[in-house]
């Protein structure tokens, strides 16, 4: 019979060794992953408690192996009751001070996605809670037009998809994402979305009308070419190949687009920043932007769990890397240097970055929006004025 064992909260994960190929494997936090066949399909290998729990718990067999007889993984959605949709924050990185996240929680299942911390605020683990355990706010286009309503407000340019993809699997049923837009086109409120979902696709209808407006702009992250590599980091992100298509259509439709070649993974990915920028141009994308691998919190074991099971030649040389573009840690959260780190190699990655899109002809005008079209929706039981 299966047993629950308290441990240690977020036990350090040692160094590999060098222990031939085939060997029993060194890494204590890999013989307590969950098995594979119950998260096929998943980024992380393991499910480990969030932060605020009292403690933690895995699943340990105790010689009868009933932990085969446990169900896979699957996706279950709840009901977020937000009581407001609109997200403030003050961070001097990012070009924006508001953000929508119609989902928490992402099913694309991307290892090194830093909004997988933020599950533990409900919790759950940031580990496979984080990508199959969701909470859809069916209520957001009601609740973003009441806020937009509001006497207090001041138009700004929302982002959406900063955090968690508002175009993950889930949306094609639940169309949160496309309600929010509706409500953003009838109030004329400029938009910046980010996805790595060809589902984006879905709403050129609206995106090309709010784009004719200036009210809109859409971000891809293409991480990486290889369809093996992008499959085993972003397991249920859209291929490569279908990234690049909507980037074409979404171009041809006259709706601004950006490509965002995010995460820059050092010795995994750094090598295809250049390719990636020349295909995303022939797309028709006339901007772009970098992020560097950010690992804050459980996002670091995770990572290197994932790097010790799928690549484990490249462990030490990844790390070695990352440190030392954060300063000697595994990262630096510093505001000014959290996006693009420092050191030589940080910056021979932004070199190659600006020169790469100086011959592509990338970032020579940046799409501005306006807040000119922004009117006010009728808040309820507000009078409307006859003429």
């Amino acid at each position: 019979m299966s047993r629950q064992i308290a441990a240690l909260k977020h036990p350090p994960v040692p160094a590999p060794s060098d222990k031939p190929a085939g060997a029993l494997s060194p890494f204590p936090e890999i013989a307590v992953a969950i098995d594979k066949q119950r998260r096929r399909g998943r980024g992380a290998q393991s499910n480990d408690s969030g932060r605020y729990e009292a403690e933690a718990r895995v699943a340990f067999d105790d010689g009868w192996q009933s932990l085969d007889e446990l169900p896979p993984f699957k996706t279950t959605v709840a009901t977020d009751t937000a009581r407001k949709v609109i997200t403030r924050n003050e961070s001097p990185d990012i070009g924006f001070d508001r953000s929508i996240n119609p989902y928490r929680g992402c099913e694309h299942g991307c290892v090194y996605c830093f909004a997988r911390p933020t599950h533990a605020y409900l919790g759950l683990s940031p580990g496979l809670d984080f990508e199959s355990k969701l909470f859809v706010k069916p209520d957001a286009p009601a609740l973003l037009e009441k806020e937009l309503a509001a006497a207090e407000y001041e138009p700004k340019m929302i982002a959406i998809g900063t955090n968690t993809d508002p175009y993950q699997p889930i949306e094609r049923e639940r169309q949160v994402m496309r309600g929010i837009l509706e409500v953003l086109e009838k109030t004329g409120h400029p938009v910046g979305i980010v996805t790595k979902s060809a589902l984006v696709t879905r709403d050129i209808d609206i995106l090309a009308r709010m784009a004719k407006r200036n009210l809109v702009k859409v971000a891809l992250s293409v991480t990486s070419l290889d369809p093996k590599l992008a499959r085993t980091m972003e397991p249920r992100a859209s291929t490569p190949s279908k990234r690049l298509e909507a980037l074409r259509q979404l171009s041809e439709a006259g709706i601004p687009t950006t490509v965002m070649v995010a995460p820059v993974i050092p010795a995994l990915n750094d090598s295809e920043i250049e390719r990636i920028l020349d295909a995303a141009a022939h797309a028709g994308v006339k901007e772009a932007s970098y992020v560097l691998l950010r690992l804050p919190m459980e996002v670091r074991d995770l990572f290197r769990e994932w790097l010790i099971a799928n690549y484990p030649d490249r462990y030490r040389h990844v790390f070695t890397l990352i440190r030392e573009m954060r300063g000697g840690r595994d990262y630096d959260s510093q505001w000014g240097t959290r996006m693009k780190g420092t050191g030589p190699m940080a910056w021979m990655i932004g070199r190659r970055f600006e020169i790469a899109c100086g011959k592509l002809g990338l970032n020579k005008r940046r799409s501005k929006l306006t807040l000119d079209h922004f009117e006010k929706p009728a808040g309820a039981g507000k009078q409307l004025n006859l003429f």
